[in-house]
């Protein structure tokens, strides 16, 4: 299986950056992962105008996603799994071998409708909230831990 990641904004801070190369690096072992950035825009202060940034973020995104791939779009609004529950969903993806995962995060501002009504599967990391970039690490985390439940590995406890 190749995991294929990408979000809106580059990680700024040294402190993610060095995160997101350390589950990188651990989730090798397991599978191959594309991580791709696309640009971010200034967050505006008008409503009208956050949402057509939204949209030019997210039209960016969309021109990158993989043809035939399983979309995942990480929203606050999404469906909530445990890890030993998101690593069963994994599983059987893994399984069904039809398509490969492709998890989509917005930037400041989310994603736009259109990405998240054209998922496959609209997920949700936590009911509290995170910055993207933080978003992202927690995403290479948990599937990093996943892949190790799926091998009965110890590290989920």
């Amino acid at each position: 299986m190749h995991l294929w990641i990408g979000a809106v904004g580059r990680l700024k801070e040294p402190f993610y950056r060095m995160a997101q190369a350390e589950y990188g690096r651990r989730l090798k072992r397991y599978t191959s992962l594309t991580l791709v950035e696309v640009p971010d825009e200034p967050v505006p202060p008008g409503q009208k105008e956050r949402e057509q940034v939204k949209i030019k973020e997210g039209e960016r995104l969309q021109k990158r996603i993989p043809p035939h791939s399983f979309k995942v779009a990480l929203a606050p609004q999404g469906r909530l799994f445990s890890s030993e529950e998101f690593a069963a969903w994994l599983g059987s993806l893994l399984d069904a071998g039809k398509a490969e995962p492709a998890f989509l995060l917005g930037g400041t501002l989310g994603l736009p409708s259109f990405l998240l009504e054209g998922a496959d599967l609209v997920l949700s990391l936590s009911p509290l909230t995170f910055p993207h970039q933080l978003a992202r690490v927690i995403l290479l985390e948990q599937l990093y831990r996943a892949f190790r439940i799926l091998r009965g590995e110890p590290y989920h406890y």
